[in-house]
């Protein structure tokens, strides 16, 4: 078992914003960490309001399946498109 402190170390991003407030923020912001594209904290944040929550996580879960992507970013959003033109609405 791990000490608290190694996880909260872990977790600490210093990039991330400070002034997050709502539950769809720190949903972005997770997103945006996992994906390595911590440039862009904004466009996920946006993504995490304004898009369904099943529909982010199955892009988030095919990125995942492909752990040498050359860039996960991009991944995500054809994938995002790609569900979001077979139906789904955001």
């Amino acid at each position: 078992m791990k000490k608290l402190s190694a996880v909260i170390d872990e977790v600490k991003n210093t990039k991330r914003p400070k002034n997050l407030s709502k539950e769809f923020q720190f949903y972005g912001c997770s997103i945006c960490e996992v994906l390595g594209d911590t440039d862009r904290y904004s466009l996920y944040i946006k993504l995490a309001k304004t898009h369904q929550r099943q529909l982010l996580e199955q892009a988030l879960n095919f990125v995942k399946d492909y752990p040498n992507a050359k860039s996960k970013a991009k991944l995500f959003m054809w994938k995002l498109k790609e569900l979001k033109s077979q139906g789904y609405i955001a």
